[in-house]
């Protein structure tokens, strides 16, 4: 891969939540320009070799800076190198910008409800979209849905929460309905499509799948998302192609 096609960044911060889950923040070039929802490609050299990884953009566009959050893949030749990065170590980026899981694809049915589906990292990109105004602008009902394995793997709680104090100020329609897949005690616990299909995740956020008004975005684990995929068709939800329908997926798993 062409090295000219990235620039050389520097880490600015090291966030771990877990022993598997770490954010990090690096310096933000005047260039990369992205919209809430895109991912970027990230670089590190492993062995002279430069291995480079899709990550979802946490950060604000408005930001001046740019975060990213991770999890650590046993053995993996990224993030196995990549967990251990220090304040100032170096860093690649590449120039531009990817992905298509933005609130502009969608064209009909026009915005009213918004569902932002994650599991894991598959948060990033939706707390981006959730950084942008025009998000709040748009639409009258958010639901934030965040499944995770255990409570420690909650990250982002208390952000999530200054976000809404930040950007959600005099809006009603926002609920986040986290999800504790291996806590039995946890209000929700079961897997998504499992929650889709038995109508608990409508009950708790007091709102219901509509394909005439229902914005559906899924991102995380791929399994995850291909199952929810299939349990929100099984409710007359469609993809969304060409501007039209509900369902939108990223794609650079």
């Amino acid at each position: 891969m062409s090295i000219e096609k990235f620039s050389l960044e520097k880490v600015l911060s090291v966030h771990r939540w877990t022993d598997n889950l770490f954010s990090f923040t690096m310096t933000r070039p005047a260039h990369f320009k992205f919209t809430a929802g895109q991912f970027a490609r990230i670089g590190i050299k492993v062995n002279d070799e430069l291995v480079v990884r899709a990550y979802s953009v946490v950060s604000s566009p408005f930001d001046e800076t740019l975060e990213f959050f991770s999890i650590v893949v046993p053995d993996g030749a990224f993030t196995s190198n990549l967990q251990h990065l220090q304040v100032n170590d170096e860093i690649y980026l590449e120039k531009i910008p990817y992905g298509y899981l933005t609130l502009a694809r969608y064209q009909l049915p026009l915005p009213k409800d918004l569902w932002l589906l994650g599991t894991g990292t598959g948060l990033a990109p939706f707390l981006s979209m959730l950084q942008d105004f025009e998000t709040w602008s748009k639409y009258k009902n958010i639901h934030l849905i965040y499944s995770v394995r255990t409570q420690a793997e909650l990250a982002y709680a208390e952000k999530i929460q200054e976000i809404i104090e930040t950007f959600g100020e005099g809006h009603h329609g926002f609920k986040f309905i986290p999800i504790i897949t291996r806590d039995v005690q946890a209000p929700l616990h079961d897997r998504l499509p499992v929650l889709i299909a038995n109508g608990e995740l409508e009950k708790v956020a007091d709102l219901k799948f509509d394909p005439e008004t229902s914005h559906i975005m899924l991102c995380g684990n791929p399994q995850m998302v291909e199952d929810t995929k299939e349990a929100l068709k099984a409710r007359g939800l469609t993809m969304n192609r060409r501007g039209e329908g509900n369902i939108a997926v990223e794609n650079y798993w």
